[in-house]
Order: C-alpha cells, then sequence, then structure tokens
C-alpha cells in the first residue's frame, strides 16, 4: 500500500481548518454560561473550563495551518522555500505549538498567564511577517507567486490579529473570577466580563466568515 504524501498533508490541512472553525463556535456558545451571573460561580467556572478545553482545539489547528500551508505551497511551486527553510518552519511551528500547550496546561496560575504573554508577543511578529509577505506578492511576485495563495496568506495574517483579540479577551478570565471568588459579587466585573465578550462575539462573527474564505480560496484557487 503506498500513501501520497501530498495526501497526508491535505488531510491534515483539513484537520487543522476544521477544529480551528469548530473551536471558535464551541468556545462562542460556551461563553454565554461564562458571562451569566445568574449562575454560581462554580458552575461559571466549569463552563470556562469546558470553554479553555474546546479552545486549545482551536489554536492547534490555526498554529499547525502555518507549517501545514508552507509546505504545501512549496509542492505547488507557489514559492521556492523548500528543504531547510521547511524543516526550520516545522520546527518553529512545533515550538510554538508545546507553549501553547503548556500556557493551556498552567492556565489557572500565574505562570500559565506568563506563557499566554509569550505566545501573544510571538502573533506579534508573525503577523506583520506574513502582512507584508502577502503584500510584496501582489506587487512583486516575491515571495509568492499565485495571488490566491497570497490572498489567503493575507486573510490568514488578519484572522490572526482577531484571534489575538479573542485570546485577550480569554486571559482576562483568570483575573476577573480570582476576583470574584475573593470579593464575591461586583458588578463592576460582570459589566466588564459581558462588554468584553459581547465585543469578542461580535469579532467572532468575521472570524468564522474568514476562516471560510481561507478554506474557499486553498480548494478552488480561483486566480
Amino acid at each position: 500500500m503506498y500513501i501520497d504524501p501530498e495526501a497526508v498533508l491535505r488531510w491534515l490541512h483539513i484537520l487543522a481548518m476544521v477544529y480551528w472553525l469548530g473551536g471558535e463556535w464551541g468556545v462562542f456558545q460556551t461563553s454565554y454560561n461564562v458571562a451569566n451571573p445568574k449562575l454560581s460561580l462554580d458552575e461559571r467556572r466549569r463552563h470556562m473550563e469546558t470553554a479553555y478545553r474546546i479552545d486549545i482545539l482551536a489554536r492547534t489547528g490555526i498554529i499547525l495551518l502555518l507549517p501545514l500551508g508552507v509546505h504545501m505551497g512549496f509542492n505547488l511551486g507557489v514559492h521556492d522555500y523548500g528543504g531547510g527553510w521547511l524543516w526550520l518552519v516545522w520546527i518553529l511551528g512545533f515550538a510554538w505549538l508545546s507553549l501553547t500547550w503548556a500556557a493551556f496546561v498552567y492556565r489557572d496560575t500565574d505562570h500559565g498567564i506568563r506563557l499566554t504573554l509569550i505566545d501573544e508577543r510571538i502573533r506579534y511578529v508573525v503577523i506583520p511577517a506574513l502582512f507584508i509577505a502577502a503584500i510584496g506578492s501582489f506587487l512583486t511576485d516575491w515571495p509568492f507567486r499565485a495571488d490566491w495563495y497570497s490572498t489567503k496568506v493575507l486573510i490568514y495574517s488578519l484572522l490572526l490579529v482577531i484571534g489575538l483579540g479573542l485570546r485577550f479577551i480569554m486571559r482576562h478570565w483568570v483575573p476577573i473570577f480570582r476576583e470574584l471568588a475573593e470579593q464575591g459579587p461586583n458588578p463592576v466585573l460582570e459589566k466588564q466580563l459581558s462588554s468584553e465578550l459581547a465585543i469578542g462575539r461580535g469579532m467572532a462573527y468575521v472570524y468564522w466568515i474568514g476562516i471560510a474564505a481561507v478554506a474557499f480560496l486553498g480548494a478552488t484557487k480561483p486566480f
């Protein structure tokens, strides 16, 4: 039996997209109960825990899409960065993924918050690098030679911006719930939580449209 390595990459790419889109939907739905002051604090914490467990799959999908996309792009001939470059992208991708999982494991601690901050700072580098590469490709056909691929990279970089905003919101859950546990009911904190989640839900709608657009471009390669 022979399995085409390219088919395996496509399969992994599909799984990453599914976990990304499905995971974000799960967190979106769970957030309603996280922000519901009518529920007990313990019950809201359980919903928050569920949201984190769903979200780690979405985060995994988001990060894996980067090395998968670069690898498949090289195989399709839209850029020339193979060999050692691909190894470097995969190594850095898995290092980033390991950091994200470590932040998840220690999510209820100050150490977890510090790891999450490092994760966010990585995005401060990745997002502008991808954005500039995409724009440069439209203008000069470098580093990418296909407009559909450049568009996909551009949208992906913008989705990382939205994802970063959603990460800010989820990171605030830990200190907010700590204060609620220590101080009891607090209308100011409840209002902050509800306000941030309302903004996050609005961002989520744009997120889903963008994810669908990325998937469409990868599947159809229309231009």
